[in-house]
């Protein structure tokens, strides 16, 4: 009776781009740690700078408020510095890019 949780699965389009996102790690945390670069800045859910849309899955935040506006949370717009997956997620992150291929980072 386990209630640990476990790993998921993140994919950006349209890079396609995938990468496995640990227990109590942010999406943006994660793909760092396997070296694909997104856009950031605070880290903590207040400049937007990583601001991106999620196609599918859900996440809970780190943060009561995570700077986003009731409506932009329903048109799907995340912040994945503060962003925890609950389960597989799709997003949309058209500037995301693994590191060291393609020009560097």
């Amino acid at each position: 009776m386990s209630s640990e949780p476990l790993p998921c699965m993140a994919q950006l389009q349209p890079s396609g781009l995938s990468f496995t996102v640990q227990p109590g790690q942010s999406v943006l945390e994660a793909a760092l740690a396997a070296g694909i670069h997104m856009a950031r800045s605070c880290r903590n859910g207040t400049c937007r700078a990583c601001l991106c849309q999620l196609a599918s899955g859900q996440v809970h935040y780190r943060v009561e408020w995570p700077g986003l506006s009731p409506d932009e949370k329903d048109e799907g717009w995340i912040l994945p510095c503060v962003a925890l997956p609950q389960g597989d997620v799709v997003l949309v992150a058209p500037s995301a890019r693994r590191l060291g291929g393609d020009g560097g980072a």
